[in-house]
């Protein structure tokens, strides 16, 4: 890159995951996925901003599963040299007391208007390291708390000194996605360092940090931010900062990576309105927004439904809110272009398992990490009631797809549990449960399905982006009214909700009844029987929320409230 390109980057993206191409395991799931979403839609508009991520040389992991549901995970090879290059800048950090270098490797997203955003990858696997250091930018999310602190370290302080080697002088803002990237704003802070004043907090120039870092927190689960033990920090980290200022890094006697983010940021959001309020009432006294998550279009639309955009909404490539003109396309082409991208998942199921689904069965999509508090199985609670809904109100077909991960019993069990209820379902519901879920099933299942289903336990779904992306397809939501299907959903115009916003069932009883009361006493006959009403629901999703969530809407926002 020419120093004019170098000099004109004002903005610093750093992330732990990104899902930039199907065949680079460089995420697991909706983190990396909105991280990689996010870096187009900068490429498509023009932001002057760099990304800096791990290279997760053997990814997240390869998903096995056998006939009982058992998964099996093995490491992911992947030929990187086809989608990077490595670049002659190297720089290091210490561990303990140890001198880890880094080399870092280049991806450039090219924009639909031209722009690009190049993208770091950080990669430990030098001979000068030893052999531990060697395996620290291997696994996404692999190893222990140990392995995540030094991962974090090469993240964070790593990240910052890798660009300013390749030449990058001219950054305004540091843009924090999750906790993960916290240590960034403590290096930041260390370099601000006055040796004429005595107090430690005029000492360092907290503001000055504060002025240049954004915060974007993505979960409202507390397992989900990382804390790690003081003798670890100790051990690791060669600054003693969270020691001498312990309000600003330690809380409960741990260092913890989204108050370090917090303290030193100005501009902090969550990812949907609701995960702003809940995000507030888990850190009170902090000034927390909201910017709510969208997806890159051009990249999960599918193919059947861009050749419809293209010839009726000329230019929505370029401009995403032309999309609420899906109104005025003929019905019969919508419910035509939803058959072709049918017709490929189901091409794809059967391939691969031999189930033999059709293509005019009702077919519902579950697909997403498999956590306990998702509920993968809230809609096989009662396969009595399923198979009577089967029976009376119309056929169905379900498609499932997730990894949990390794270390999640909960997750493992969850599978096991569906993988039960499918045996004893078959062969009056064909229900096939898709190993190795990824970036090309996500985009078959989202657009090939007839409903969208999603129904975590309130409050915990942040956002979700999986259910933007079944819209985009004209495939409409029966989702738990949390994340963005609070502001998404309006009742039989553009899907359903599941329960309400003003009580949160814990228990899952009444949110299993409401589900099967929708389906089967709206959705599945209203599918079946009345087409005309269907298809208006579906061009409604297009137009309402494919429209608007999306990560154009999304970034414009981020440049408005945290980037200028």
């Amino acid at each position: 890159m020419n120093k004019e390109e170098l000099e004109k980057r004002k903005i610093a993206y750093f992330t732990m995951e990104v899902g930039l191409d199907p065949k680079m395991p460089t995420y697991s799931g909706g983190l990396g996925i909105l991280a990689g979403d996010t870096l187009k839609s900068c490429a498509d508009l023009g932001v002057p901003l760099i990304a800096v991520s791990l290279l997760n040389e053997k990814g997240y992991f390869a998903q096995k599963l056998d006939e009982e549901g058992n998964q099996a995970e093995t490491p992911v090879e992947w030929p990187k040299e086809e989608f990077l290059t490595l670049l002659p800048e190297k720089a290091s950090v210490h561990i303990e007391s140890r001198e880890v270098k880094m080399q870092v490797w280049e991806y450039v997203i090219k924009g639909a208007s031209g722009g690009t955003v190049p993208v770091y990858f950080l990669d430990t696997n030098l001979p000068e390291n030893n052999e531990y250091d060697r395996t620290l930018t291997s696994f996404l999310y692999g190893g222990d708390q140990w392995y995540r602190l030094c991962q974090e370290i090469i993240l964070g302080i790593g990240g910052l000194r890798v660009i300013e080697a390749i030449g990058y002088k001219n950054i305004e803002k540091y843009h924090m996605n999750e906790g993960h990237a916290s240590l960034l704003a403590m290096e930041l802070l260390e370099r601000t360092k006055r040796d004429i004043e005595t107090d430690i907090y005029k000492k360092y120039d907290l503001e000055s940090v504060r002025n240049r870092c954004i915060f974007t927190t993505h979960t409202p689960v507390s397992a989900g931010h990382d804390r790690f033990p003081l003798d670890f920090v100790k051990r690791v980290l060669r600054s003693d900062l969270p020691f001498k200022m312990p309000d600003i890094f330690i809380r409960d006697n741990e260092m913890n990576m989204t108050l370090v983010a917090l303290n030193l940021s100005k501009y902090v959001n969550g990812v949907a309105k609701k995960h702003g309020e809940v995000t507030r009432e888990m850190f009170p006294g902090y000034s927390i927004d909201s910017i709510t998550n969208g997806i890159h279009l051009l990249t999960w639309v599918a193919p059947a439904f861009k050749k419809l955009y293209n010839k009726y909404i000329p230019g929505w490539q370029s401009d995403y809110f032309s999309l609420r003109y899906a109104l005025s396309i003929p019905k019969e082409e919508i419910l035509q272009a939803h058959r072709e991208a049918k017709k490929e998942l189901i091409d794809y199921v059967n391939s691969r398992t031999g189930i033999d689904m059709d293509y005019e069965t009702f077919t519902i999509g579950f697909a997403r990490r498999a956590a306990a508090y998702k509920r993968a199985d809230l809609l096989l609670s009662d396969i009595n009631r399923l198979a009577q809904i089967n029976d009376k109100a119309g056929r169905i077909q379900i498609v499932y797809a997730g990894k949990a991960h390794p270390k999640d019993g909960g997750g493992k069990e969850l599978i096991k549990m569906i993988f039960s209820r499918i045996k004893e379902l078959s062969p009056k519901i064909k229900i096939t449960y898709l190993e190795n879920y990824d970036m090309i099933q996500g985009k078959l299942i989202t657009s090939g399905v007839d409903l969208w289903l999603n129904n975590p336990l309130p409050p915990q779904e942040a956002s979700g982006t999986s259910g933007m992306k079944a819209c985009l397809n004209g495939v409409p939501n029966l989702s738990v009214l949390d994340g963005w299907w609070i502001e998404g959903c309006i009742e039989n115009v553009t899907g359903w909700a599941i329960g309400s916003t003003q009580k949160h069932n814990t228990d899952s009883t009444q949110d299993a009844h409401d589900l099967y009361q929708k389906l089967e006493k709206i959705i599945i006959p209203m599918f079946y029987k009345e087409k005309d009403k269907w298809i208006e629901i579906m061009r409604h999703a297009i137009a309402l929320n494919a429209s608007f969530f999306n990560t154009q809407r999304m970034v414009q926002e981020y440049v408005l409230n945290a980037y200028l």
